[in-house]
């Protein structure tokens, strides 16, 4: 009841505010030939979506034995009629590709009408151009080494401030687009900091950065929010989607583990600006670093982050078999960006892997010592799975010393360690643990870069060594575009995950290149990469779209707007505690239980464990950063998972990005929101009893700007409505008052604190409240 004038009230906030236009352009440009047809931005891409599935790297699908991904299987003759070519260069008319694709008979035309395929008279058209000019294959564009170009030529010289600008103007003024001026300081600090520290700037911040709008007093606070101990925190979310760090071991019992000084680790490694390579490495293989450390060790157990089982009478051989498969899986797409999984059960029918190179990958990760099932659903000793470190009195005095263990209860953690003698490891039939087959040993795809066995050792830090080889073609591209997502909110490359064929093509190839290059020649910096991207004119401009750019470019592919997109899930949260002043800014240490509804563990447990029932943590830890919510992967936070959160089930680079009224609905009762809203409304009028000042004061904590005189009066109006019905109803006003734990606050007129309770909720559910504006 107490929520039914918040409807009016956000809509008419919304009438003003809502910067996302959702028009689409009703008139499409015809679409035209390029001057040269290139294979891998023109051709391939077809190829790949109609003809690999049947004619690809998969051999024990392919037909005819006609091969299309590889040029000299395409020219050579046809199997079948020795006297044809799949593909005759300069003659499209002879070659057998074209023939078939134009043919007007359904019984020769290909793709076969069966397959629900077909090809555009646009592609058609690509296609024999191409033929007529040479038809002349390349390598995957993703899969030869990148080389950093020349800086762009470009007309509007006097725009940009770094290189990024060159290229990202240079591919503007191809598109006929224009870039947008700089965004007003308040909404560009907000950008800055939720991109920086995933917090809201403080008044602190605002006044000082208001003070000093040059380019010099923006790098100076690009500089202190780096600096921020809050910086590691916000770079570790994306890391914990990479890792599928969770609270809980997952499968049917779920039970408890303690990986959580991992994170805290993470954190640490990030905030002392770690490079790259050694942040890989330690984690790839921390336990086999000649001499290494216990921290080196603690940073192993990213790849004893996976799900394993507690449930009694499996097979163990099954489940170790999973969990090598799941390290595999995760190394390809988190660190290489290619789906290897694809060729677990069989050659990939897209990208040149075979399922026996799959295999030679996992012997990298079969090594392990570990086995399937190593106990059920016990106390603390069944928290961390062998092997395992134990973190002692020594170590958080020591190298430890950023863990933050708040008891004295024994600590134990998952790792990484090897086997005293090598295990065999099999190609396995149809990808099942009981078949081995042929006996494989640890290699590299040989389509990214083949495993010099004479240069590296063959195991997980020869592994890393590889990956960090200068001539590897993925790995700085690879990071380069997950950083750029989380900055711009779409990747250069938009599939994040795939950089293999049927992947996105990079929207700006030269950019891409050049920003893996030079963060590798700069000794792979992670701070001085996030910095580049920031202090870039391209990342500083207005996100007004207007209907020209929303018709030229709705997605904002060629970025010539700033970046709009809603916040994570994480940090959604994090505005709210932060702007009402509850969060607690306390680093690392264990996971917490907020508030959620009752009964969600309940209904979907094996009734074993500590974990069987949800046990509501109290005091401090209701305020802590969405980073530390606690993450059971059967049930996992339902108020994240509405604003798509990962589950942390499997390795995850890229969240999806919905729009549900399921979310509205968290923010208009979520009890942390509410509380959130009860608070700093106590707050503010107990500072200052003016109406029109606090409204003033939280639309600036939270929405990060001053209001316009329209949204005050709108806000003021409903403030009005809002007292006026609570002096009426006294007792709805003290129900709505009571929400969450935090003490409430004495001397209040209810009425009053109600009303302006019920005008902050409102801010705080702004579409530009929730927005990386």
């Amino acid at each position: 009841m107490f929520h039914r004038y918040v409807g009016p009230a956000i809509c008419g906030l919304f009438f003003m505010l809502a910067c996302n236009n959702n028009n689409t352009a009703s008139e499409q440009l015809a679409e035209k030939l390029p001057d040269s047809v290139d294979y891998n931005f023109h051709i391939r891409p077809i190829l790949s979506d109609k003809c690999f599935a049947c004619h690809g790297p998969d051999a024990n699908k392919r037909e005819a034995g006609l091969r299309l991904d590889i040029g000299d299987s395409a020219y050579k003759a046809l199997k079948e009629s020795p006297d044809a070519h799949a593909i005759v260069p300069g003659n499209p008319k002879a070659s057998v590709l074209y023939q078939r694709i134009t043919s007007t008979d359904s019984t020769m035309r290909m793709p076969p009408v069966s397959s629900n395929i077909t090809l555009t008279s646009h592609e058609i058209s690509l296609i024999e151009k191409w033929i007529r000019q040479g038809a002349k294959y390349k390598p995957h564009w993703a899969f030869v080494p990148p080389v950093k170009p020349a800086l762009p030529k470009v007309a509007g010289q006097q725009w940009g401030y770094n290189e990024i600008d060159r290229f990202v103007l240079a591919k503007m003024e191809e598109k006929g687009l224009q870039p947008n001026g700089q965004a007003d300081h308040e909404r560009l600090l907000k950008r800055l900091c939720l991109d920086l520290t995933g917090l809201p700037p403080s008044i602190d911040r605002m006044q000082r950065f208001a003070a000093d709008t040059s380019n010099q007093g923006y790098e100076k606070m690009v500089d202190e929010l780096l600096k921020d101990s809050a910086y590691g925190e916000k770079m570790a979310i994306h890391w914990m989607d990479v890792a599928r760090y969770a609270d809980s071991h997952g499968y049917q019992d779920d039970n408890y583990r303690s990986m959580w000084p991992w994170r805290d680790w993470v954190i640490h490694a990030f905030n002392g600006n770690l490079s790259y390579k050694d942040f890989v490495t330690w984690q790839l293989a921390g336990d086999m670093i000649p001499n290494g450390t216990r921290e080196q060790l603690l940073a192993s157990g990213f790849n004893r982050n996976h799900k394993i089982t507690e449930e009694g009478g499996v097979i163990d051989e099954e489940y170790r078999v999973e969990y090598v498969t799941d390290r595999t899986n995760t190394f390809g797409k988190s660190l290489l960006g290619i789906t290897i999984e694809c060729a677990h059960c069989h050659d990939h029918k897209y990208d040149p892997f075979s399922q026996k190179e799959y295999y030679e990958l996992f012997a990298f990760f079969n090594n392990v010592r570990e086995v399937g099932l190593e106990s059920t659903v016990g106390g603390p000793n069944t928290y961390a799975k062998t092997p395992l470190m134990e973190i002692t009195k020594e170590d958080l005095q020591g190298v430890l010393h950023f863990i933050n263990k708040q008891d004295s209860a024994k600590l134990i953690v998952s790792v990484m360690g090897e086997r005293d003698s090598v295990k065999k490891t099999y190609v396995l039939g149809r990808g099942n643990y009981d078949n081995p087959t042929v006996e494989v040993h640890p290699e590299t795809p040989k389509a990214i870069l083949s495993f010099d066995p004479g240069r590296y050792p063959p195991n997980r830090l020869g592994l890393a060594n590889w990956l960090f080889d200068p001539r590897n073609p993925l790995t700085a591209r690879v990071f380069v575009n997950q950083q750029w997502q989380e900055i711009f909110g779409r990747g250069i490359v938009k599939s994040t995950g795939d950089f293999g064929m049927q992947g996105d093509l990079p929207s700006n190839p030269e950019l891409l290149d050049w920003l893996a290059v030079d963060f590798m020649q700069h000794g792979w910096d992670i701070k001085r990469l996030v910095k580049q991207m920031v202090m870039s004119a391209t990342y500083r401009q207005s996100a007004v779209a207007t209907p020209e750019k929303l018709k030229a470019d709705p997605e904002n592919i060629y970025l010539s707007r700033g970046p709009r997109f809603r916040l994570p899930a994480e940090l959604v949260r994090d505005l709210v505690l932060e702007s009402s002043g509850l969060l607690v800014h306390t680093i690392g240490g264990p996971s917490v239980k907020p508030y959620q509804p009752k009964g969600l563990w309940e209904m979907a447990t094996s009734g074993r464990g500590i974990l069987a029932s949800y046990k509501q943590d109290h005091g401090e830890s209701l305020y802590r950063r969405g980073l530390y919510t606690f993450i059971k992967r059967t049930v996992p936070p339902p108020s994240m998972m509405l604003f798509d959160a990962s589950n942390r089930d499997q390795c995850e680079v890229k969240r999806v990005n919905t729009n549900t009224p399921l979310q509205a609905l968290i923010m208009l009762n979520d009890p942390t929101v509410l509380e959130a809203s009860r608070v700093l409304a106590a707050k503010l009028i107990k500072q200052n009893n003016n109406v029109a000042d606090n409204i003033k004061q939280a639309f600036r904590l939270i929405v990060c700007r001053q209001p316009a005189e329209k949204e005050l009066a709108i806000l003021q109006q409903y403030y009005a409505k809002q007292q006026q019905l609570y002096q009426q109803q006294p007792t709805v006003a003290v129900k709505l008052l009571k929400q969450g734990e935090y003490p409430m606050a004495t001397g209040l007129d209810n009425a009053s604190w109600a009303a302006m309770m019920q005008v902050i909720t409102t801010i705080y559910n702004l579409e530009e409240t929730l927005s990386k504006t």
